[in-house]
Parts: C-alpha cells; sequence; structure tokens
C-alpha cells in the first residue's frame, strides 16, 4: 500500500510542476507576444493547462474526500469559463474595431 502513496504523489508533483511550467510559459507569453489577441491565446491557454493541472494535483493528494470532489469541479469550471470569457474578449475587441498586429508593422 506504501507504494500506491509514492505513486500518487509523484504524479502529484509532475502534475503540479506541469501547471507551474504553463503558468510560466503564459506569463512570458503575456510578455513577449505583440498585440492584444496574442497575448489573450497566451494567458488563456496557458492558464487554463496551469490551473487545471494545480487543481487536479491538489485533488489528487486531498484523496477520496469532498474537498477533492470541491477542487475537480473547480477546475472544471476553470476549464470551461476561461476558453468562453477570452473568446467573449477578443469577440468584442475585433467587434470594436481593434485590428491584429500582421508582424509587418503597419495596421490595415
Amino acid at each position: 500500500m506504501m507504494w500506491l502513496a509514492a505513486a500518487r504523489d509523484a504524479v502529484a508533483v509532475v502534475l503540479a510542476c506541469a501547471g507551474a511550467f504553463f503558468f510560466l510559459v503564459g506569463t512570458l507569453g503575456l510578455l513577449r507576444f505583440p498585440d492584444f489577441y496574442a497575448r489573450t491565446h497566451a494567458a488563456t491557454k496557458c492558464d487554463t493547462v496551469g490551473a487545471g493541472a494545480v487543481l487536479l494535483a491538489l485533488a489528487l493528494l486531498r484523496g477520496l474526500d469532498i474537498d477533492a470532489l470541491k477542487l475537480v469541479l473547480l477546475a472544471a469550471l476553470v476549464l470551461l469559463s476561461s476558453p468562453t470569457a477570452a473568446h467573449a474578449l477578443a469577440r468584442a475587441a475585433y467587434r470594436t474595431g481593434h485590428t491584429p498586429w500582421l508582424g509587418s508593422g503597419e495596421r490595415p
């Protein structure tokens, strides 16, 4: 039974490290990407995967408990709401005339 706990802890560490890596990559994307749309993409994708991985790691460490169920439900909420909110923001920006960067330094 002790090997099962060690395996669970190892999987939780891998998930937490993966989540931290995605948060780091998302932060670098926010700093490096040139326009609103690319920054929104970086923040949303990396934040969604990062938060989902960290929350699942915490739920795995908690075991079979009501708190673990709450963490899994929170991860599901993040996985559904973050991309939806980013899509709404990008669509509103596009509809109000915010043009994407095309790479030539000029706006259309």
